[in-house]
């Protein structure tokens, strides 16, 4: 995961100000005394002597004019009266903030910003933005348990606590504290999620990566399951389909390989490795749909990574066993319908409903799959179920496609590939 900075204090701090507050000399309260009480002056004042040096009116300007060693020299000569009261400290630290935030002096206003904050003159309004700068300051500074703490004051003290957790978790993640970034993370990306919102990529990427740190395989995928629907490609799409179906405990290859490349050429075709187009041509050929060999070979040859290097023969003469095939099937497919339907089983129609499906005749293939369903006999339902939903989502047939795949729970990968037929499906406009 790249690092990031957050904010600079001056950006952050810009909305709210980091001038001095306005300030009342000791000596125009007392020449006040004798008002009414409704106008008395606020008991926080400072001393004449210290006022001269501060006037927001004569330090303004200079500030405007970038005169910082100015400012800079008249906050030292307020520095060294003896006896200064806490508030003329706050005077003083404010106007530090002001030169070392101008100046992107983070080494100087991060002393003058805790003194701020711990002054007790703030507003709680100002308090939480503060504390939120400051701990951006020791983010960024790459001193991540102070930052931490800062941040963690934050969320005890403020109105919006969730303001600075996507910052916690990046504090985390960068001490390598893998477990609390994800405790902290996943909270607040399913609020996201419930909301209707899209949580931010940088925060996916970090809890998918946290999870891999930690070799945590289903909070790996379940942070892919994240990406993929709010951020989909093919990156994302194929590592899910690899990490989510293929590679987890008890996928059967021998049923549902072929319908694992199937998904894979459905939702990131361009993401296949040679092998896999190869592979999935191999399948559909041995399984009798020539056409679905042709597709996907013409696919890895239009994304160029077919045909080329030390394995160019093999890929042409695998091509021209498919299109071979595919032409036969073609003109012969329709004298195969008498013997499906008389077949003791409903493997046979299936067959016919899928071959059709891969021949961009999807809504007769629909009706053959059914067919094979209803009579029964079949080795596995859940895979005829599977081509049944696939068939369906050729046609355009959404709403039954995830009708059908949602009806699909069984073992070995089926499930698995139906629920992601679903999330892709539902990507779809």
């Amino acid at each position: 995961m790249a690092q990031f900075r957050l904010a600079r204090l001056c950006l952050m701090l810009a909305a709210f100000g980091v001038t001095a507050p306005a300030l009342v000399s000791s000596a125009h309260a007392q020449q006040k005394s004798d008002a009414p009480a409704a106008a008395a002056a606020p008991q926080d004042t400072v001393r004449p002597e210290i006022f001269k040096l501060l006037d927001p009116a004569a330090v303004k300007p200079l500030v405007d004019a970038k005169n910082f060693t100015e400012v800079q020299s008249r906050i030292t000569q307020a520095e060294a009266f003896p006896n200064r009261t806490p508030y003329e400290d706050y005077v003083i630290n404010r106007m530090k903030l002001t030169v070392a935030s101008s100046t992107g002096n983070d080494a100087a206003a991060i002393p003058a910003l805790e003194a701020v904050i711990n002054s007790g003159k703030l507003s709680a309004g100002d308090k939480a933005n503060f504390m939120q700068a400051l701990g951006n300051m020791y983010f960024n500074a790459k001193n991540y348990p102070k930052a931490l703490e800062w941040f963690e004051r934050y969320t005890k003290e403020s109105q919006t606590p969730d303001a600075v957790r996507p910052a916690m978790a990046s504090a985390y993640y960068l001490q390598n504290d893998f477990a609390k970034t994800r405790d902290t993370l996943l909270p607040i990306i399913e609020a996201q999620e419930k909301a209707g919102q899209k949580p931010a990529e940088k925060d996916l990427r970090m809890l998918a990566s946290s999870a891999i740190k930690m070799k945590d395989d289903a909070g790996y995928i379940v942070a892919l399951e994240k990406l993929v629907r709010a951020y989909p490609s093919d990156d994302f799409w194929t590592d899910l389909v690899s990490r989510g179906v293929g590679r987890k405990a008890g996928f059967n290859q021998d049923t549902h390989l072929a319908n694992l490349y199937r998904l894979q050429f459905a939702v990131a075709p361009k993401g296949m490795a040679p092998e896999e187009y190869t592979n999935l041509a191999e399948l559909a050929l041995r399984d009798g749909f020539p056409t679905e060999a042709k597709k996907a070979l013409d696919a890895g040859y239009a994304n160029g990574v077919l045909g080329t290097g030390g394995n160019a023969k093999a890929h042409a003469a695998l091509r021209d066993k498919a299109n071979k095939g595919a032409a036969d099937d073609a003109k012969n497919i329709a004298s195969g319908e008498a013997s499906a339907a008389k077949a003791k089983t409903g493997a046979g129609l299936v067959n016919l409903g899928w071959a059709y499906a891969t021949m961009d005749q999807a809504d007769k293939g629909i009706g053959f799959i059914q067919q094979g369903i209803a009579k029964g006999g079949l080795k596995n339902v859940e895979e005829a179920k599977l081509r049944l939903g696939m068939a369906q989502a050729r046609a355009g047939k959404k709403a039954e496609a995830i009708q059908t795949f949602e009806g699909i729970k069984g073992a070995g990968g089926a499930g698995d590939l139906a629920k992601y037929w679903i999330l892709y499906l539902n990507q779809q406009g």
